[in-house]
């Protein structure tokens, strides 16, 4: 390849937005308001429009969102909280760093994502709330998950890091932005997110009045006014750079994901032939914005498959190598809602492909190229 080929080129999506984002970014350095500066409101209301979500709360980054959102719901000290046991440790862990009980449950093979029959097995009168993670780029089925959570009093804290823009669609037709269904939603900001920015940077979605003011509250110490600390909090807050960077690539996110949707159709049109790998699957109850594009590569033969790409210039990687259930942090803390099979399965056999917004079809065809080759 004369380009060499990146899981995620953050560098050539910044040289087609250089201008503007140079030009926010000066604004802020020649004004000095890192901290809270007129930025920060302003990606606070564009995300609001954006999203649909009445509240946007922006703090420190995706796991003190997930924090921040428990924090708010005044839980104490062994209630249980349901979690995937495939997905990324941080919602997890903040459950059990806030004495609570992560309860870990299996998710569907086809969309990698928890669905009501999971949650089921976990729930048990001491379940206080449940955090659905909507991974790779779609949607869980939120319709079923909040009309449970309704049924039960529950809350439900989406974990949104994967799938801004995203939406998931009712019965009756309605759609709403992922994040914005339950009681809270929360996003980070991380570089190679779909939204990233330069740095760390999270936000929570609300559309509660009450818990909008509490969640603001925590992110600056308790405080309701300065100096006067109504509840214990933190310090997490997205500082004025990063919101001037995201104020212009937010403006972009549509169009992002467009081209991320539009890689994964030549990935799964070039690929669907191969019968050693499953390629991605689309659930009818959610748009998808191609997070990451996994496969599951059958019969053992992934870290064969993954050498032999890196052998040919190609990077990937495993999200993710090991289940939830099965970390050490977790021993003694967390509780196990059956077997987890699947995401025993899904460890041993899921493979992300490079997907970003700079992807070309000739990069493409050389990675679908080198997987047929390894696979003769």
């Amino acid at each position: 390849m004369s380009v060499k080929i990146q899981m995620c080129d953050l560098v050539g999506q910044y040289r087609k937005i250089q201008p503007e984002v140079d030009e926010a970014m000066s604004q802020v350095i020649n004004t000095s308001s890192f901290i809270n500066g007129p930025q920060v409101g302003e990606f606070k209301t564009n995300l609001e429009k954006y999203t649909g979500a009445k509240h946007v709360i922006p703090c420190g980054n995706g796991t003190d969102a997930l924090q921040i959102a428990l924090m708010a719901l005044g839980l104490q000290p062994g209630d249980e909280v349901i979690v995937p046991a495939f997905t990324y440790v941080a919602a997890a862990e903040v459950i059990g760093l806030l004495r609570l009980v992560p309860v870990m449950v299996d998710v569907d093979y086809d969309s990698f994502n928890v669905t009501l029959e999971h949650i089921q097995k976990g729930w048990s009168a001491k379940t206080k709330a449940i955090i659905p993670v909507h991974l790779f780029g779609q949607s869980c089925p939120m319709e079923e998950i909040t009309d449970f959570a309704a049924e039960h009093h529950l809350y439900v804290i989406e974990d949104n890091a994967q799938a801004i823009g995203a939406s998931c669609t009712f019965s009756d037709r309605s759609k709403k932005q992922a994040g914005t269904i339950g009681h809270i939603g929360c996003t980070s900001f991380f570089p190679t997110k779909n939204l990233g920015c330069f740095g760390d940077g999270g936000a929570m979605m609300t559309n509660d009045d009450a818990l909008a003011e509490k969640l603001r509250m925590i992110t600056v110490h308790g405080q309701k006014m300065k100096y006067r600390h109504e509840v214990l909090g933190c310090n997490s807050r997205l500082d004025t750079l990063q919101a001037a960077m995201l104020n212009v690539k937010l403006k972009y996110l549509d169009k992002y994901s467009q081209h991320r949707y539009q890689a994964a159709q030549f990935y799964s049109r070039e690929l669907k032939s191969v019968h050693e790998i499953e390629i991605p699957k689309e659930m009818p109850y959610s748009s998808h914005v191609y997070h990451q594009y996994t496969i599951k590569v059958k019969d053992g033969k992934r870290d064969g498959l993954k050498k032999y790409l890196s052998e040919q210039g190609v990077p990937s990687m495993v999200y993710y190598p090991v289940s939830l259930d099965e970390q050490n942090a977790f021993k003694g803390i967390a509780k196990k809602a059956g077997t987890l099979d699947i995401s025993g399965k899904l460890t041993a056999s899921v493979l992300s492909l490079p997907m970003h917004t700079e992807l070309s079809e000739e990069q493409q065809a050389y990675i679908v190229s080198a997987i047929k080759a390894f696979f003769g």
